[in-house]
């Protein structure tokens, strides 16, 4: 990520290894975390989904950025700046395919619009085409170099300047852009809940305990982007007033939340009650009973308990037949 990417000068060869370590510990859990979730898309076909397939690309994103923070290597220059480009590219993807999300959510919602389906090839030249141009616009002027152990660091003002106006302003704009559509979401349909409840003289309270957890649910979104970029936008920032200075916790910070963007997303967008189920029906159809006694509660399937006791009800009735037949 471009966080990572730009941590260098002002730091001691200890604080650069730290850094290497945090950087990659993070990456891996984001690469794990996005794989599980594109892999779920790839086996289980009631997941393909156009909502899902929309969580698909942003997984998709996030394991490449992720894979590409791994295995850069700052001593070898063309691979050291094909991860700096690369990793550019698939996390202002990532970011983008966010907001895609969140349009969808809104058009259908809000607008009670039905064509979401059609737009998905406007979706693909929007992400991709934006984070191939402004890839390219951070290429210009730029001095490539890499300190310790990152890719393609701007030690030149202008190459800061570029990098802020091709990274952090898209960002946070897709930071604004999600919060303000979320909002008009969740406005939206709790004010239709207001008059349904109005209108009706008793309401299903598991009904309104699983409309609450999907709301409160949508507005974590737009904080994964704000958790993960905070501090390297305040990095940013201070490398601007003081260029010479580093700060060790800030770096850490801006270096560990960015990283683990993938694994926010994969569990904000991914791991939903879709996924759950699939993997749920997949465990009841190859696991063995006695092997769902030691799996959590909540990894267990819904009929679970009802499939014991259609068993026990089947080896009572087997028993019943064995002493019938002993007693002829």
């Amino acid at each position: 990520m471009s966080a990572v990417l730009t941590a260098g000068g002002g730091l001691t060869a200890g604080d650069r290894s730290i850094l290497t370590a945090i950087n990659t510990s993070a990456s891996s859990l984001s690469f794990v975390g996005s794989t599980f979730i594109v892999l779920c898309y790839c086996l289980f076909k009631e997941l393909r989904k156009f909502s899902f397939k929309l969580v698909f690309y942003l997984a998709l994103s996030d394991m490449l950025c992720s894979f590409f923070l791994i295995v850069g290597d700052p001593s070898k220059g063309f691979i050291c700046d094909a991860q700096g480009y690369t990793t550019h590219f698939f996390c202002v993807a990532s970011f983008l395919w966010t907001t895609t999300i969140a349009f969808t959510l809104h058009r259908t919602v809000v607008k009670h619009k039905t064509d979401v389906e059609d737009l998905e090839a406007m979706f693909h030249l929007y992400v991709w085409g934006t984070s191939l141009v402004v890839t390219v616009i951070r290429s210009f002027g730029n001095n490539h170099s890499h300190l310790g152990p990152w890719c393609w660091t701007q030690t030149g003002l202008k190459g800061k300047a570029v990098h802020f106006l091709t990274f952090y302003a898209p960002l946070w704009g897709a930071i604004l852009y999600n919060g303000f559509t979320y909002f008009q979401v969740i406005r939206m349909l709790r004010n239709a809940r207001r008059m349904a409840v109005g209108m009706s003289d008793r309401v299903d309270q598991f009904d309104n305990r699983a409309e609450l957890k999907v709301l409160n649910r949508w507005g974590y979104y737009p904080l994964i982007l704000i958790g993960s970029w905070a501090f390297g936008t305040i990095n940013r920032i201070h490398d601007f007033i003081e260029p010479g200075h580093k700060i060790f916790w800030l770096s850490a910070l801006d270096v560990g939340t960015a990283a683990l963007m993938g694994l926010f997303n994969s569990i904000a967008y991914g791991f939903n009650s879709s996924v759950r189920k699939a993997i749920h029906e997949r465990l009841e159809l190859f696991l063995p009973e006695r092997i769902y006694r030691w799996l959590p509660s909540n990894l267990r399937p819904k009929n679970h308990h009802l499939i014991m006791h259609q068993q026990q009800q089947q080896q009572r009735s087997e028993m019943v037949s064995l002493k019938t037949e002993e007693q002829q």
